[in-house]
């Protein structure tokens, strides 16, 4: 199975040109941050036997990725003197955790690798982890009501014997908003421990992806990922990612796709709405939806004429073949510009609603 890593999606971006102490400790504390997201052990000492087939499982993805057998040996052998004075083998297997761990935190060999490729490919498996562990809390989330149901079902079932205190349904719906308050503050700390480090990377809904600007980060992006987050935007969020990654990667026509996300996200207010009718034609025939005032005009007329003009000179320009005339593209800052602008407009559609 292919697995979508860090390290290949941005193999032409250059990010790191050298590697020191801030990028070692970058490592480390990211690690730090994986080990919290998926615990190999438990408080008494114990392996999680769950977790740790998702620390297997996560290790197997990026090797087969990689290229490679083992991220890290995991067979170890050395000779130990027991209590007589003689020396005896021992030998084993290295937990999962702990091969991905040293993996991790191994010295850089710059004869081997650059630093680019080397800390890329150890943050791919920090973006595995945050993304393992989000996939999780969506299905928690998703699990919600009936994992409610279920505790109010086992509550009737010990009240024929003894009371158990509490209500079932605040308790379940307490320990639902703690996981994903822990989650969340792990993002946070993942996403400032990369400013700290000075590296341009931020972790949205699966990805690691590159972030220049601080200042559209906090007030344009990070909205913007968090309001899609949930299940009904994920082809907002596959489309905007792609265009990201194709902007940072110089790829074609990353425009493009960011015009699919705020199209994609206009119909679903159409249909949430439940003024899709059905006939529509294109984003033109969904917006007309949004204006309309017989559905309380969502949007202005002029918004809708905003929207609409957003199509007409970005998707409509860089969409169709121009013939004999020159290739349309747009230049590094219209490109930016066209990918925040539908992040924009995506957000105040979903705030809206």
């Amino acid at each position: 199975m292919l697995t979508d890593i860090f390290s290949f999606r941005y193999l032409k971006h250059p990010v790191w040109i050298s590697y020191g102490e801030v990028e070692q400790r970058l490592l480390n504390q990211l690690m730090g941050i994986a080990d919290e997201a998926i615990p190999y052990y438990s408080s008494d000492g114990k392996e999680i036997e769950s977790n740790k087939e998702k620390w297997k499982l996560l290790h197997n993805r990026l090797a087969r990725e990689l290229g490679i057998d083992e991220l890290s040996p995991r067979y170890y052998s050395y000779m130990q003197k027991n209590g007589y004075g003689t020396e005896m083998p021992v030998s084993g297997f290295w937990g999962w955790n702990h091969v991905c761990s040293k993996f991790v935190k191994a010295p850089f060999n710059p004869q081997i690798h650059s630093p680019d490729r080397f800390i890329k490919e150890r943050i791919s498996l920090i973006e595995l982890v945050l993304r393992l562990r989000g996939e999780e809390i969506t299905q928690l989330n998703a699990n919600l009501p009936q994992a409610i149901l279920e505790a109010q079902l086992r509550s009737k079932q010990s009240n024929r014997g003894m009371r158990i205190p509490g209500d079932p349904t605040e308790g379940m719906k307490a320990w639902n908003k703690a996981q994903n308050s822990a989650y969340s503050e792990l993002i946070d700390e993942a996403n400032v421990r990369f400013w700290r480090a000075g590296a341009p990377l931020t972790y949205h809904n699966g990805f690691i992806q590159v972030s220049s600007d601080e200042v559209v980060e906090k007030n344009i992006a990070k909205p913007f990922w968090d309001l899609i987050s949930s299940a009904e935007w994920v082809n907002v969020d596959l489309d905007m990612k792609e265009a990201l990654d194709r902007r940072d990667s110089n790829d074609k026509d990353p425009a493009i796709f960011a015009a699919k996300a705020l199209e994609s996200a206009i119909k679903i207010v159409s249909d949430l709405k439940g003024w899709t009718r059905g006939k529509e034609t294109g984003a033109s025939s969904y917006i007309d939806n949004l204006i309309s005032k017989a559905n309380g005009s969502f949007l202005d007329a002029w918004e809708g004429e905003m929207l609409k003009d957003y199509f007409r000179k970005v998707r409509n320009n860089l969409g169709h073949g121009p013939g004999s005339e020159p290739m349309p593209a747009l230049s590094i800052p219209q490109t930016d510009w066209a990918i925040e602008t539908a992040m924009s407009w995506v957000r105040t559609l979903i705030r809206r609603m």
